[in-house]
């Protein structure tokens, strides 16, 4: 019934098909009225199929004509009629890719999509979006698949976000960005010297961008396709204090007035989930053991702002699976669950115990939603953290939902599909889409903020983001540099010293984080100078996310002072600043840690 349910609706959502001809190296393709004439390669020998899109240096790579109109809508690209329209070009690609299709080994027998791009000797590899270990990825591999990730490792191969996409630095100089424009389960192999290769389910297509003059014009053109980041508040740009949990107003107060106290700087204070009433989304436990922890939201957050701080509150998808629960009966009447194969509402365990979760692929879910987002900021909410959106399920191996989930999407995002289909964009970017849009019906005038921790390429346009739940040692310090890198800041940083702080005299150094070099750690504590100032210039986002960065000092276990340190100083370069910890541990705010160790960095 499932097959023949998703045959029927990949049957009714195709495109409209083009009429194409083949005339020597050039391909015709007629549309209503108008006629667009552009470059193609011979699909014969395992080569694609290509036509420029976008702008000049954009192609667009298929198996075959037949795959160029049977693939799904692009939900990376802001627009994904740019993607399936081809543009006025006499260029050629300089790369290729070749395809094979082979039949898997699987009990139900799939076949698989090799995709393969080869370059030259000294070609390096980078991007592949959000990745633990080394800054430069060549020799590693990668699979797509948001995957709660608690305490991963360097060689950890899937992690909360997916960004199918690599940028090759070229010998010399030059640079190609590579989109495998796929929603699904993607393997992105880079362990063969000089090629890169992508397998997933056919058929999707290959986005090559360039080669151009540089990494820097390559993520620009990314960018054109992919959008670029929301306008965050001003405020979101300072540092960001948090705990999983502060576990009642008073506690909240007590943390933010003892920052105005010691006269360190902090813009924003954040609720994890036992702000909630037994877990459940939306709302405030105000009755604990006979005592009332949050009472009074709307009084608290005044509170806050009075003192200059704003107030972060975290939404999860799961909802309590109970009736009474106005979140969960009003789902219910407006039918927004995702659904097993036999048409029944999907129940997975999460923190408040059984739980259904909205199908962000329905227009009627996300306005839902959206709408509970609404009335949410009545409270005084200023910002919104998505959090176990991958979506995260307990007691299961998977850590997920299952893959035969039916998911009742909108025709222009791919209509019904299971749940492998829509796994890496449904939480995630569209959550974090429903949610910012939601934040803007509240109030226009104000920019939305939403943090996300899982999320696929595109999802700037809606939210930040983090690395998730890392740890505290000296491993996952490093880590998180060249994390934060692959998702959006720096290959180098210019730092400028001012003539005051070196008797008259401007210094200016570059510091170059190439493969993410321990030693840089030590560049904050050397450089810091009390009537200095640091000017850090972002010049290259590696994934099109530039606001991003790790739980500071790590989220799970016990930061040492001189650990906390040397992170914090790094953190007060990140776009995005939140230190950040589990419950059980020591106390991570900065001042825990004696004044020697946070004042240097605050003052940068």
């Amino acid at each position: 019934m499932f097959f023949l349910l998703l045959l029927i609706n990949i049957l009714a959502c195709r495109k409209k098909s083009y009429s194409k001809k083949l005339t020597g190296r050039r391909l015709i393709s007629k549309m209503t009225d108008s006629e667009v004439k552009a470059a193609t390669s011979d699909s014969t020998a395992g080569k694609m199929i290509f036509q420029p899109i976008l702008e000049d240096g954009v192609f667009r790579f298929d198996c075959s004509a037949n795959d160029r109109e049977a693939v799904y809508p692009s939900l990376s690209f802001t627009n994904n009629k740019s993607r399936d329209v081809p543009v006025m070009s006499n260029k050629a690609p300089s790369y290729i890719p070749s395809f094979e299709c082979r039949l898997g080994q699987q009990i139900v027998k799939l076949e698989w999509s090799f995709l393969v791009v080869k370059f030259p000797a000294g070609t390096s590899f980078y991007g592949t979006g959000e990745v633990s270990g080394q800054l430069e990825r060549t020799g590693k591999r990668v699979f797509t698949w948001n995957t709660d990730a608690w305490g991963y490792g360097p060689e950890t191969t899937s992690l909360y976000q997916s960004h199918p996409w690599v940028l090759a630095v070229l010998p010399n100089g030059e640079a190609l960005g590579i989109l495998a424009d796929t929603t699904r389960r993607c393997e992105i192999d880079l362990r063969t010297e000089c090629r890169i290769q992508f397998i997933s389910l056919p058929s999707f297509p290959v986005i090559t961008f360039g080669p151009f003059s540089s990494p820097t014009a390559v993520l620009v053109s990314l960018s054109h396709a992919i959008g670029t980041v929301f306008m965050p508040p001003k405020w979101s740009l300072g540092y960001h204090q948090c705990r999983w949990s502060y576990d009642s107003q008073e506690r909240v107060l007590e943390i933010s007035r003892k920052f105005r106290e010691k006269g360190i700087p902090c813009d924003v204070i954040w609720m994890d989930i036992d702000y909630m009433d037994g877990f459940r989304c939306f709302t405030f436990d105000k009755a604990y053991f006979l005592q009332e922890r949050f009472a009074d939201p709307k009084s608290l957050v005044k509170d806050l702002h009075n003192i200059g701080f704003k107030a972060i509150w975290m939404l999860d998808p799961g909802i309590k699976h109970e009736e009474g629960y106005f979140v969960y009966d009003s789902g219910s009447k407006h039918d927004v669950w995702i659904q097993k194969a036999d048409g029944k509402p999907f129940v997975g365990d999460v923190w408040p115990g059984p739980c259904v979760f909205p199908d962000f692929t329905q227009s009627k879910a996300r306005a839902w939603w959206a709408n509970l987002v609404k009335d949410f900021i009545s409270n005084g909410v200023d910002g919104i953290w998505n959090d176990m959106n991958e979506p995260a399920i307990f007691k299961t191996v998977t850590k997920t939902m299952p893959e035969s989930n039916i998911h009742r999407g909108d025709n222009e995002l791919g209509g019904c599909q299971s749940h492998a289909h829509y796994h890496n964009v449904v939480y995630g970017m569209l959550m974090a889409r429903s949610t910012y849009e939601g934040m803007g019906l509240a109030d226009r005038r104000k920019r939305p903020f939403v943090l996300t921790r899982a999320g696929f390429i595109g999802s700037q346009r809606y939210a930040a983001t983090w690395t998730g739940d890392n740890l505290s040692n000296w491993e996952h310090l490093q880590m998180s540099i060249s994390m934060m890198l692959q998702l959006s800041s720096t290959l180098s940083a210019r730092i400028l010293i001012l003539p005051e702080a070196q008797g008259g005299k401007s210094q200016e150094t570059i510091v170059h984080i190439n493969r993410a070099s321990f030693e840089v750690v030590l560049f904050p504590l050397c450089l810091w100078k009390k009537d200095g100032r640091l000017d850090i210039t972002v010049t290259m986002g590696l994934s099109g996310q530039p606001l991003s960065g790790p739980d500071i000092g790590g989220f799970a276990g016990n930061a040492t002072p001189k650990l906390f340190g040397r992170w914090l100083g790094f953190g007060a370069m990140f776009p995005f600043c939140r230190g950040h910890s589990e419950t059980g541990t020591i106390d991570h705010e900065p001042w825990s840690f004696g004044k020697e160790v946070c004042y240097p960095y605050f003052w940068l």
